[in-house]
């Protein structure tokens, strides 16, 4: 067998252990053993911190710029609806089936598998560090965001996510804003107060209707929506003082959030508030080596909707893996067993066209 052919053999065993064992995010102990145990089962001496498991190729010198290939092995949990085990990894009409298969097991395995591939080389122009790590699917504090004082500088890096193996060079971004409007209760039969839900009903309006002027070439217009309303009040004759909303807000990477939230205070009588800003939209620069890379290999670029660690990332950053981002957390949820092995071949191809 050539070595692809053998790294695809070691990618979809290591693929079918990960999905035998459940993972949901912030219970990942048992996987990252599983992946750790494996780096020492190549020869490859494999560090771990919470349940990040991360390893540096043998010849790593702290001269050279140093590529991070990123992964996560942590799982939603299953979807209704699934009709086969979601923890029984079965092969059938060449799709490898099972929770985590697609987001993210299939691009963190090829990831390995292309980490193995260049491991013992001694004169490569650059390290590579691999990092399987934990919480991506809520952006958890032990996750990605709390290695960086373990993985050191890092010049870029490669996230694998489902992309269909084409380049995701720009990100939204989300931020999550907590809207509250303020009236005056009274009794419903006397007419009396000023009804929350009233003004609630103007603003979202204007949210509804609002379009933000700047427009990415990737990720198109900052999309509002909202997606949740409530009230104290239970009553049906009490005119409700207090109104509650939820906004979702998918950003560009033209825009702040601090931009975004300014621009609703403006609007709205509404207050508002994020519950967090750190899930930034992020966009590699076209003429960044990885994508120019990437480019020269026949790679389509554009716009991903979705977020991933990506969005933490300090440094430059492409999203790229095999798989397709339409099948996670869906039920029945499956890898072509063809993605992975293109996947491993395309990544090498990648890192070899760095030189």
């Amino acid at each position: 067998m050539n070595n692809i052919e053998v790294l695809y053999q070691k990618a979809v065993t290591l693929l079918q252990q990960l999905i035998a064992i459940p993972s949901f995010s912030k219970e990942e102990h048992d996987t990252a053993s599983l992946i750790q145990q494996w780096f020492e089962d190549q020869g490859i001496d494999a560090e771990r911190k919470d349940n990040n498991v991360y390893a540096k190729n043998d010849h790593f010198d702290p001269s050279k710029p140093t590529y991070l290939l990123n992964s996560h092995h942590d799982t939603v949990k299953p979807a209704k609806g699934y009709t086969n085990d979601p923890f029984n990894p079965i092969i059938r009409d060449g799709k490898l089936y099972g929770l985590g298969s697609n987001d993210a097991g299939g691009p963190l395995v090829s990831l390995i598998a292309t980490f193995l591939h260049f491991y013992k080389e001694d004169n490569l122009p650059f390290n590579l560090i691999l990092a399987a790590t934990a919480e991506e699917e809520i952006s958890g504090a032990y996750g990605i965001s709390n290695m960086w004082d373990e993985l050191g500088n890092i010049n870029a890096a490669i996230v694998g996510e489902p992309t269909l193996m084409q380049m995701a060079v720009a990100e939204r971004g989300l931020m999550v804003v907590d809207a509250v409007s303020t009236g005056i209760s009274g009794h419903a039969a006397r007419n009396e107060g000023t009804n929350a839900i009233y003004i609630a009903m103007k603003d979202i309006e204007w949210i509804q209707q609002f379009e933000f002027e700047k427009v990415s070439e990737f990720l198109g217009k900052v999309s509002m929506n909202v997606t949740v309303i409530e009230t104290d009040n239970k009553a049906h004759n009490v005119v409700p003082d207090l109104c509650k909303f939820t906004i979702d807000i998918r950003l560009n990477e033209l825009y702040t959030h601090e931009e975004v939230l300014n621009i609703l205070r403006q609007h709205l009588h509404s207050k508002v508030g994020a519950r967090s800003m750190k899930l930034r939209s992020s966009m590699i620069d076209m003429n960044h080596a990885l994508v120019q890379s990437g480019t020269r290999l026949g790679f389509n670029s554009y716009g991903s909707p979705t977020l991933s660690d990506k969005a933490l990332m300090p440094f430059p950053a492409l999203k790229l893996g095999p798989g397709d981002s339409a099948r996670s957390h869906s039920s029945d949820e499956f890898i072509f067993l063809h993605e992975i092995k293109d996947g491993i071949a395309k990544y090498i191809a990648l890192l070899e066209s760095l030189r």
